[in-house]
């Protein structure tokens, strides 16, 4: 593919110093944490090479939903998520992929005290740490989001720096752009890792050594790691969702007490639940949801918003990935070996940050501070138990 037939991202190109020339990076994981790595490797100058054992978007960010906000409690979650957000409305566009504006609610029904004032703690921190958020009850969320049903809400929380996007095109548009910034893809690749030095082994058995490796293939990077004997605190785990036909222009909601999630779609609108708190064998999960799936989600999903005239369009099942303390775990567990993964469900929507602080780690080298430190991922011995839960919840870790 040529330079000429990628797209031309120019966002922050003075923030590009080349500070990565003659540097060789492969990354293993061609979905939107793996492609924006190598996108702003390739801009610095490395010589990167992006494996992936199917296609572009192949596992985990074929299957998210899509949605983005900056609604996080934590000071450095919402900083990642602000600058994610930030880069997704930047680097989208008709020749890229598209970012659509919607704000996002999250609320707790009458009676979910616990719930309730979880919302309100949030929102509270929120606006602390600078997020744009507010605070409102069932009436006021009816004026503002007519399709909504709120007559059993006690408190919702808005977040207007939100939107929601295809993955699977951000991933792919991201992957063109790092071959036209001069990286070099290769799909349908399965590859092996190893350490001492960082290298990886391709399916003919060629080596090939690099500076550094980032192994960022979502629930298949415990098993990469493990097989070069570097052990990693993650479970993968199973997740469902459907896209359904219906009427939904705004807003994207999460009702804590009903346990599901929804945005709207080109089809209609996508909504989500169904986590299975046990892990998964990332090889042997089952791809489709479970048969009651469809009619549970909808039934919830409609008391929401009654006036949606909702009809099942499609079902399926993706892969999240947990740790121990519901923090990712990003950046070098051995010298030269890098990884991300452990999102809990929120992999997507931080990806155009979380790539470019690895990418500026690996150029930066082990010396500097470019890390983020409380997603070390040597901050466990990687054999702790601990129980799978789900990332989108409002129930304490």
């Amino acid at each position: 593919m040529s330079g000429r037939d990628e797209p031309e991202l120019a966002v922050g190109a003075d923030a590009f110093t080349q500070q990565g020339a003659g540097l060789e990076v492969a990354v293993v994981g061609a979905g939107a944490v793996g492609a924006t790595a190598a996108y702003d490797l390739a801009r610095e100058g490395a010589d990167v090479t992006l494996y992936d054992r199917g296609n572009v978007a192949n596992d985990a960010t074929g299957r998210a939903a899509g949605i983005c906000y900056d609604a996080f409690a934590d000071d450095l979650d919402a900083e990642i998520a602000s600058d994610a957000i930030e880069r997704f409305r930047a680097l989208s566009g008709d020749d890229t992929f598209p970012f659509v504006e919607c704000p996002y609610v999250w609320l707790a029904r009458e009676g979910d005290t616990v719930r309730a004032d979880a919302v309100r703690e949030q929102v509270q921190r929120m606006q602390e740490n600078g997020v744009v958020a507010f605070e409102m009850d069932g009436d006021a969320l009816a004026d503002r989001f007519p399709s909504l049903r709120t007559d059993d809400v006690e408190v919702a929380g808005i977040a207007g720096a939100a939107g929601y996007t295809d993955p699977s095109q951000y991933a792919a548009c991201l992957a063109a752009a790092a071959t036209g910034a001069g990286a070099t893809l290769e799909t349908d690749t399965p590859v092996e890792v190893r350490t001492d030095p960082a290298r990886v082994i391709r399916p003919d058995g060629t080596v090939h050594e690099v500076d550094a490796v980032l192994v960022a293939a979502g629930a298949r990077t415990k098993q990469l790691l493990a097989d070069a004997e570097v052990p990693l605190a993650v479970k993968p785990y199973r997740v469902q969702a459907l896209v359904a036909e219906g009427d939904l222009a705004e807003p994207m909601c999460y009702d804590a007490t009903g346990d599901f999630y929804l945005r709207p779609h080109a089809e209609g609108l996508l909504a989500g639940d169904g986590t299975e708190e046990r892990e998964a064998d990332p090889d042997a999960y089952d791809r489709e949801a479970d048969p009651d799936f469809a009619d549970d989600l909808l039934d919830r999903v409609s008391h929401r918003i009654p006036d949606a005239d909702l009809a099942v369009e499609r079902t399926w099942a993706g892969l999240c990935t947990a740790t121990p303390d519901r923090d990712p775990l990003v950046g070098q567990v051995r010298d030269g070996l890098y990884v991300a993964t452990g999102f809990q469900g929120h992999g997507f929507m931080r990806a155009p940050a979380i790539g470019q602080r690895l990418a500026e780690e690996i150029v930066s080298g082990p010396e500097s501070e470019a890390g983020i430190e409380a997603f070390d991922p040597t901050r466990f011995d990687g054999d702790e138990e601990f129980a799978v839960v789900e990332g989108m919840t409002l129930d304490p870790n």
